[in-house]
């Protein structure tokens, strides 16, 4: 009677692989990542008002029931 051998993965094959995958993940994003750019805006454009409460938001407070 043959016995098959089951192609396993050991404990330690298993950490040199995935020590070998961080090691080229880690790697990687060096040349992905851009340069930070400074914001913008100035001081009052900082403190504007942004919310508006225009028809589409009404609407959605309308027909969720939310009081306003």
């Amino acid at each position: 009677m043959k016995r098959e051998r089951k192609a396993t993965l050991g404990r330690r094959e298993f950490l040199r692989t995935l020590g070998a995958g961080a090691t080229v993940a880690a790697a990687g994003p060096g040349p992905l990542a851009g340069e930070a750019h400074a914001d913008t805006e100035n001081n009052d454009e900082k403190r504007k008002a942004r919310y508006r409460e225009t028809e589409h938001v009404k609407a959605y407070y309308r027909v969720n029931r939310y009081p306003g």
